[in-house]
């Protein structure tokens, strides 16, 4: 795909910058949110119908926030459609209720957000310039690839969730903190868990990009997030860990990557009250599969 302005206007959220449509619940969009840390970036917050400031709710943090409300406004015409699914659940007695914050992606800058930074700089310089150039010849990034997800947890942690907390009626401890995402996504909300187990207490990972790049041959990157796993994973008795992934599209790399994922959860000591891996055959990398089942890591996350 050849970058051009519109195109980066489109990844970088500029043109579709109004405020989503949602069917259940109602949307506070809060426009370039900023930040000491990375860029400024939109924020949307989803709130259930009949929310209250008389009661307090869990929080789920998702990425890619503008993929999650509204189709009309997306880059590929799809979206999670995040509050029909999250309106259900919040009607039931044997879930948390809760609120959704849905975090803009930055565009170009997307890739170095979310891709693990501390298992990164375990690989060699030959191995860094191989990634570098096998996603500036993708066109995934537009200058050499430096990661900055350290700092994109910088500003969830000490930035977005202070604001989220003190504006919203929230219980704030880890116990009622969830992060969320797909691809990418799925990644960062991994390193999320790993690196703040005290802020969140389960990660949903959906079609986690453990290839970091978009090969198998060569890649040296999978295995440096599975050494960092298992130096980083959280504690079992502590935290919860959700992971998908389908066989068709790009999700058909991941098949091998998460069988060794799940072997290491194993090892870590987690087990089926705390971690679940599932497989969809049929299903692709797109909103449209993640939609389809987002209710069953809904209803892990938020199980009471």
């Amino acid at each position: 795909m050849k970058i051009n302005l519109v195109t980066t206007l489109l990844l970088s959220g500029l043109i579709y910058s109004q405020v989503p449509k949602v069917t259940s619940g109602k949307i506070e969009h809060f426009e370039n949110f900023k930040s000491s840390f990375v860029d400024a970036r939109n924020i949307d917050v989803w709130l259930p119908d009949g929310y209250s400031k008389n009661e307090k709710y869990a929080v789920l943090y998702m990425h890619d926030g503008q993929m999650l409300f509204d189709a009309d406004i997306t880059w590929n015409k799809q979206a999670w459609e995040v509050d029909e699914t999250a309106g259900k659940l919040n009607t039931e007695a044997k879930y948390k209720k809760f609120i959704v914050v849905g975090i803009w992606n930055n565009g170009l800058k997307r890739h170095a957000e979310y891709f693990p930074q501390k298992p990164y700089r375990k690989l060699t310089d030959e191995q860094k310039q191989f990634v570098s150039d096998n996603l500036l010849k993708l066109k995934k990034i537009d200058q050499v690839f430096k990661p900055n997800s350290d700092n994109y947890l910088r500003f969830l942690i000490s930035e977005l969730k202070p604001f989220i907390d003190s504006h919203f009626s929230t219980v704030t401890d880890k116990d009622n903190t969830f992060i969320a995402g797909s691809s990418m996504g799925g990644l960062i909300s991994l390193y999320a868990i790993c690196e703040y187990p005290e802020v969140f207490g389960a990660a949903a990972c959906l079609s986690t990009h453990w290839t970091g790049i978009f090969q198998l041959e060569d890649n040296p990157i999978p295995e440096t997030f599975f050494d960092y796993m298992r130096t980083y994973l959280p504690d079992h008795r502590t935290n919860r860990i959700y992971f998908d992934y389908g066989d068709k599209t790009l999700d058909e790399l991941y098949f091998s990557l998460q069988l060794t994922a799940n072997d290491i959860m194993r090892e870590k000591g987690f087990n089926n009250a705390n971690w679940t891996t599932l497989l969809f055959p049929g299903k692709d990398h797109s909103e449209k599969s993640w939609k389809e089942r987002f209710n069953i890591p809904l209803e892990f996350l938020l199980k009471k």
